[in-house]
């Protein structure tokens, strides 16, 4: 195995987004807008800036507006922005300049269901290196970037590191999975157990929610073969299951909390909205505006 900082992502992208229907029928959850920028733009540029250069997006059926998002903009489209003058030529740099911050690779998933399926279907791209897994529909804000900081652990380490926010919540502990062990350092855990929806606090080896992003090594992909084969029929295949395996062969793997971490679960109702209500107000063209609709808005309800 190559001992590099990863240069190359997986990005999940293949899910019905049953949550949001029936917006998302016809267009993908990852393209809901933030503002004026589909979430999973997010997710891109934040690699990009950790020094990714081959961004590998796992998609289905209805997705194709995501690779037109990152594709160059349609002559159409250059034409009318050109027609606006120099008013509008900040808009076409910033279209033109989408498709051109990362080689992007487009796979349809194909396989059972669960987060583990997407891997094995980029396996024969990814080769003998290190390689980024996360999301489409949720992201974190840190400092450092969370990547940054997973690809920083990854050359420091070389081994596998699962990102992690501290739950604050009792509802956390069913809706994300937890991993327990030694503290390497503070915020990095060396791991020795790991537990999907644990339910409750007692029942979660810590509080280390491993959401969003992690550094994964090539040799997952073996894991996953021999945890599809365990697979019983009908279920799914999960990337948890092959870290099991790994854990139990004595394979070293680590959570690093992010530094810093505000988590966006925007693949959820309630968290989309209050998403774009925190963008729209750091947003210095509409921010000041939008604070004193919410103000006048929530004073006529409080009435």
């Amino acid at each position: 195995m190559q001992t590099t900082r990863p240069t190359k992502a997986v990005i999940a992208a293949a899910g019905f987004g049953t949550r949001f229907l029936p917006q998302t029928k016809a267009m993908p959850k990852e393209m809901l807008p933030l503002i004026d920028k589909p979430i999973i733009q997010y997710v891109v540029e934040e690699l990009v800036a950790a020094g990714i250069k081959d961004i590998i997006i796992v998609t289905g059926q209805n997705k194709r507006s995501i690779e037109d998002h990152f594709d160059y903009p349609t002559q159409d489209l250059v034409a009318n922005l050109k027609l606006g003058g120099s008013s509008k030529q900040p808009l076409l740099e910033e279209v033109e300049s989408i498709a051109e911050i990362a080689n992007f690779v487009y796979v349809r998933q194909k396989g059972p269901y669960g987060n583990g399926t997407p891997l094995i279907c980029v396996e024969h791209l990814i080769g003998d290196e290190p390689f980024v897994y996360t999301w489409s529909d949720d992201f974190i804000v840190s400092d450092p970037p969370r990547f940054e900081a997973l690809c920083a652990a990854y050359s420091q380490y070389q081994a596998p590191v699962l990102g992690a926010v501290r739950a604050k919540n009792d509802e956390d502990f069913a809706r994300y999975g937890f991993a327990g062990g030694a503290e390497l350092q503070p915020g990095l855990l060396q791991v020795s157990e790991l537990v999907e929806k644990p339910g409750s606090r007692a029942a979660a080896p810590s509080d280390y929610a491993t959401v969003s992003g992690f550094v994964l090594t090539p040799d997952i992909f073996e894991y996953l073969h021999r945890a599809q084969q365990q697979m019983a029929e009908g279920s799914e295949l999960y990337y948890n299951d092959a870290l099991k395996l790994m854990l139990a062969e004595g394979k070293r793997i680590l959570a690093l909390e992010i530094p810093g971490a505000r988590y966006y679960d925007a693949g959820n109702k309630l968290e989309y909205l209050k998403t774009v209500v925190e963008f729209a107000l750091q947003r210095h063209d509409v921010g000041p505006e939008f604070a004193d609709f919410l103000r006048t808005t929530v004073g006529k309800m409080d009435k």
